[in-house]
Formats: structure tokens, sequence, C-alpha cells
């Protein structure tokens, strides 16, 4: 098993034990921490990050190319979208979608499709992996993994603070792939000089610097 894949099926396991928490169940339908999204919904578009896994997986073997993380992230049209662009405002529409069903049977859909991935994923080669509605170009299993698990923290820290709960502690490898993967796009976005200055230098520091 790949180290992004132990990492992603532990962080996925914090998720589903955040949308077991009582105050999410408690605060479906009210606002969540991001503009738009509301606390169901974002708690469906977690519980995307693992139903996303066995969507790839059943796809047949792509033919096209296989890129990697830079292009694919200079390539997805939310990334530098506005809010109320299509782009994100489908995002939403899904998560949405999928927190209509409630909270106790998204919870229990993620924990058996978590149980499920933690014997399919470990056998599975680092192939490639491709979703329908992406463009002419396919993903290494391991970068789509990492993709989601990029997801899965960022938005486990978002609606753990939306219910005005603590942030659950997230395995180590799972948190340093992720800071990984913000830190190089953050250095797309502002560039060299700006994230390093953000990282050692308090007195030079900019305002803010966002991988977003």
């Amino acid at each position: 098993m790949s180290r992004v894949t132990g990492a992603y099926l532990d962080a996925a396991d914090v998720a589903v034990e955040l949308l077991n928490h009582p105050s999410v169940a408690g605060r479906w339908k009210e606002p969540s921490a991001l503009d738009e999204w509301s606390i169901g919904g974002l708690a469906g578009h977690l519980a995307w990050q693992v139903f996303f896994i066995p969507a790839v997986l059943d796809e047949p073997a792509p033919t096209q190319p296989v890129i990697g993380l830079d292009d694919y992230y200079a390539r997805v049209r939310w990334i530098d979208a506005g809010l109320h662009d299509e782009a994100n405002a489908r995002i939403r529409r899904g998560g949405e979608d999928a927190g209509a069903e409630g909270v106790r049977a998204l919870a229990d859909r993620a924990a058996d499709t978590v149980r499920t991935l933690r014997t399919r994923l470990p056998a599975e080669p680092d192939r490639a992996v491709r979703l329908p509605v992406w463009g002419d170009y396919a993903l290494s299993l391991d970068d789509f993994l990492t993709t989601r698990l990029m997801e899965l923290v960022v938005h486990t820290d978002d609606l753990a603070f939306s219910v005005g709960i603590p942030t659950p502690e997230l395995p180590g490898p799972a948190v340093e792939a992720t800071v990984g993967l913000l830190t190089r796009l953050a250095l797309r976005r502002h560039g060299q000089s700006a994230v390093l200055r953000a990282l050692s230098r308090t007195e030079r520091a900019p305002a803010g610097i966002t991988a977003f």
C-alpha cells in the first residue's frame, strides 16, 4: 500500500467520525463558515471525497494521457473561478444534493465506503484513473488520491469550525501531504519570494498566502 493510500484512508476515517458528531446533525441546515454553503452541503461535499474513489475505480481504464498534479490544477475550472461562477455553483449543488439524504444516511454510506476501500485500495496498482467530466486527460491513482486527501483535510477543518468544535487530530502523513500540495499551489499563485517570506519572515510576510 502506498504512503498516500494509507494517509487517505486514515484521513477518511477522521472525516467519517466527524460526520457522526452530534453537533453536525444538530446544525445540519444552518449556514457553514464557507460562503453559500450550508453545513449539510459542506458535509455532503466532504463525504464525496470518499465516494469519488470507487467512482474512478469502476470506470474503464482511460486511454487519455496521464498528467501530473501541477497540470491538473492548471486545468480545473473551479480553482480560479469566482464564488458564483458555474463551476463553483455546481460543486455546491453536488454537496447539497449529497447532504439532502440526511446526516445519518450520509455518514453510514461514507463509513461503508471507507470499509470497502480499506480492502480494495491496497490491492489496486497505481494505475491511471479518470472521471467522465474531466477533459482529455487522466491522473495516476496516487495523484488522484492526493487531490481527494487534500479535500478531506481542508474540509474536515471547515466542517469542524462551522459547527463550533475543535478540528479532529488528523494523521501526520495526511497533513504533511496536504501542506505540501497547498504549498505548491501557493507558489504557483504568489511566487517564490512571497511564500518563502510567509513561512520564514514575520517582518516581511505578505498579508495572506492561500493556495486558492
